[in-house]
């Protein structure tokens, strides 16, 4: 709704308030005001009170971020252009929308897709990732992270170490992503994942981009390959690294929990949650759950199987 208002409508992202010159003209966001927060705060409320449960965000799979990749990837996207002045982020000719975001952004989210995905990070940590959490140790980048949302001390806080894919998972490689972020934006030090301001520019100021900005822009992107936007969200890509790993990387629960950081206590079950959805794509339909004849899967990059018992 914010996104509407703010950019299909050009209403900007201001809070909606009275004008200076008043008379009862109001400006601004209507999305964006203590009116409605208040009513969704309260409705909020009331579907717990009557038992309605929430739907999660949809699990980001391995699959769109491919999609994703290749689109990214193609020459007229990912070439860096020169600047210039008075070009809006949406390109020139004012009504391609699918020319909201060039070389550098699309790097800066390639990297930052695959951070998340692969590390299941919640958002807001990612983007506060900052470059001297980072360390490079031959082919391999060690990621410290001073601070979690569930865990308080960074004396307790693991790093994650981070090795390249091969070739066939490029698609889902934390490594040549930041790599390739880094070369571009020339980012040496202060936070890894800056704003981005219009005609694709990094914003100089050391502020870091807001989970607002970056959700806009993902959405923009899953639109770039004609997937509805509406069920995703920054938390799609915790959830669809917890379902990669276990799913397709077959990795125990206890593993997946010392890899994120998470609490080895099942009692809660909060991995189930991040497991399982009804908002999520289904991997395989149910009425070809015991079809002897069913297609064969996708043929697995580092074993080479690809039936479906595997």
């Amino acid at each position: 709704m914010t996104y509407a208002f703010g950019r299909l409508s050009g209403l900007g992202n201001l809070t909606w308030h009275e004008s200076d010159i008043g008379g009862g003209l109001m400006v601004g966001n209507p999305s964006i005001s203590i009116e409605v927060s208040s009513y969704m705060c309260s409705l909020r409320r009331c579907k717990v009170q009557v038992g309605e449960v929430a739907n999660s965000a949809r699990a980001i799979t391995s699959e769109i971020l491919l999609k994703l990749y290749h689109y990214n990837h193609l020459p007229e996207n990912w070439t860096i252009r020169a600047y210039q002045p008075g070009e809006r982020m949406r390109g020139g000719s004012g009504n391609d929308l699918s020319r909201w975001g060039g070389g550098r952004v699309r790097r800066l989210l390639s990297a930052a897709y695959t951070v998340a995905f692969i590390c299941m990070l919640h958002f807001d940590e990612v983007l506060k990732i900052q470059v001297h959490d980072l360390r490079v140790h031959d082919t391999q980048i060690v990621l410290h992270l001073p601070f979690r949302k569930l865990i308080k001390m960074a004396v307790y806080i693991k790093p994650f170490h981070l090795w390249p894919f091969s070739s066939s998972e490029a698609h889902l490689c934390p490594v040549r992503a930041l790599a390739a972020w880094l070369k571009e934006s020339k980012v040496t030090s202060g936070y890894l994942f800056r704003k981005i301001a219009s005609g694709d520019r990094i914003s100089e100021a050391n502020s870091p981009m807001s989970s607002e900005q970056f959700l806009e822009l993902f959405r923009n992107n899953l639109l770039d390959v004609d997937i509805d936007p509406t069920p995703y969200g920054t938390h799609s890509f915790r959830r669809g690294g917890c379902q990669f790993l276990h799913v397709e990387k077959h990795w125990s629960l206890r593993r997946i929990c010392e890899w994120g950081g998470w609490s080895v206590e099942f009692t809660n079950m909060t991995i189930v949650k991040y497991l399982i959805s009804s908002n999520d794509d289904p991997t395989e339909p149910r009425e070809q759950f015991l079809n002897p004849n069913r297609q064969p899967m996708v043929k697995c990059s580092q074993c080479r199987r690809c039936c479906s018992c595997g």
